[in-house]
């Protein structure tokens, strides 16, 4: 009996050992669970995080690739600019300044854009702003270089035909004389090759000078004064150095922005050529029988002008006054006595547009305009009449290379006493 509940004993010490065991063991494996159920939550949500992260990541790139596009896009538009501005200043007869090198522009911009890192869109902005005035212009400025100077020669073929020719009077243009005696026809024919060149004193201040050489002949249908026949043709011509010409420009203002440059001129002429009163005359027409060269007055001639770029087109116009010193004559002409002169001063206004074609070619469509008041002989002017001049100009622009411009430009006449047609040739080469 003792053996039995001994045996018992034993058995249910064991079975409370190896249950006491188990229940270790299921205590461990149920706390490494839950150990292991915390760190198994924290990997998922690393994962999500880095999800999200490379989702950003993603963003970030396609907004940088987008912004670098814009960058691009914006660099070939200020080359652009640069290239139609250049164009329109070749066109105009104005000074381009070289660029150092191909490269400079886009270090500029390097270098601007890297200083506006980590700054507003505001910053950005302003830095472009200077950035294109600086691309566009190198001061800036429109005039001749500071110790650049620009040898602009020219040749100019102008016709004109009038039912009426003027004599006893004075010439405003090489194409247009104003006066008393009228004929029944004439055609004029005019040269001009005028050599001049300008020269910049600084970058916002040039002188220029020009010497015009002319040669003009006159087909005349008059009726002689001593007949009552019909009307002969008189022919005559003239050639010689015309009035010598001297200028100077002032760039008022140099704009950073999209403004205008305003530019401040005077131009003195003065009466170095041969005028309508020191040439012969013929009895029998009461016709010069050599045509004048020169007009015969000095002349100062004050003027303000504007050009606007704005991309591709460029935007010019100007005003100008021109008083024309009187003279005391005191002499014969023809059949007349002419003594003191005063020739009516003029208002001159112009305007027009210059489109690029490309980097090296542009067109511009122009009109000009002057008022030339009445003239008085002998403190007379009712036997004067103000003169209107009206011109419709078309200018071909073309760059053969980094200094030299060839301009063609052809010119209509709008009123009866312009010139009926004009062609000017230039070709500026740039030193």
């Amino acid at each position: 009996m003792r053996k039995q509940l001994s045996g018992v004993k034993r058995t249910s010490w064991t079975s409370r050992v190896c249950l006491g065991a188990g229940t270790a063991l299921v205590a461990a494996q149920l706390s490494q669970v839950a150990i292991a159920a915390p760190e198994q939550a924290d990997i998922d949500a690393l994962r999500q995080q880095l999800v999200e992260q490379s989702r950003k990541l993603a963003e970030q790139q396609q907004l940088l690739e987008a912004e670098l596009k814009k960058l691009e896009q914006h660099k070939q538009s200020l080359q652009a600019t640069q290239r139609s501005i250049e164009a329109m200043q070749a066109q105009l007869g104005m000074p381009v300044a070289d660029r150092p090198t191909d490269a400079k522009p886009q270090q500029l911009a390097e270098a601007d854009l890297s200083t506006t890192r980590g700054r507003g869109p505001e910053a950005t902005e302003r830095v472009d702003n200077i950035l294109e005035a600086v691309n566009l212009f190198s001061e800036p400025s429109i005039m001749t270089p500071q110790g650049t100077f620009i040898f602009d020669p020219y040749l100019q073929y102008a016709y004109n035909s009038s039912d009426r020719l003027s004599v006893i009077g004075f010439s405003v243009l090489n194409a247009v004389l104003i006066g008393e005696i009228n004929v029944s026809q004439s055609n004029r024919t005019n040269w001009v090759a005028s050599l001049g060149g300008r020269y910049g004193v600084t970058n916002r201040f040039e002188v220029e000078a020009r010497v015009p050489l002319i040669y003009r002949t006159d087909d005349t249908l008059a009726r002689p004064i001593t007949s009552t026949s019909q009307n002969e043709l008189f022919s005559s011509d003239g050639s010689g150095v015309g009035d010598v010409e001297l200028a100077a420009r002032y760039q008022l203002n140099a704009p950073r922005d999209d403004g205008a440059f305003y530019i401040a001129g005077l131009r003195f002429k003065t009466r170095t050529g041969k005028d309508i009163y020191e040439v012969d005359y013929d009895p029998l027409f009461n016709l010069p029988t050599e045509l004048a060269t020169g007009s015969g007055f000095y002349s100062l001639q004050p003027s303000l002008s504007g050009v606007l770029p704005s991309d591709p087109v460029v935007f010019f116009g100007g005003v100008n006054y021109t008083w024309n010193i009187k003279r005391d004559v005191n002499e014969m002409v023809g059949t007349a006595f002419v003594g003191e002169v005063d020739p009516g001063d003029s208002i001159g206004l112009n305007f027009g547009m210059g489109l690029s074609l490309n980097e090296r070619s542009s067109f511009s469509v122009s009109y000009e305009h002057t008022w030339i008041g009445e003239s008085s002989f002998e403190g007379l002017t009712n036997d004067a009449l103000d003169v209107q001049l009206g011109t419709l100009q078309t200018t071909f622009a073309y760059r053969l290379n980094k200094s030299t411009n060839i301009n063609l430009t052809i010119g209509a006449g709008l009123t009866e006493d312009t010139p009926d047609t004009t062609m000017t040739l230039r070709v500026p080469i740039r030193f």
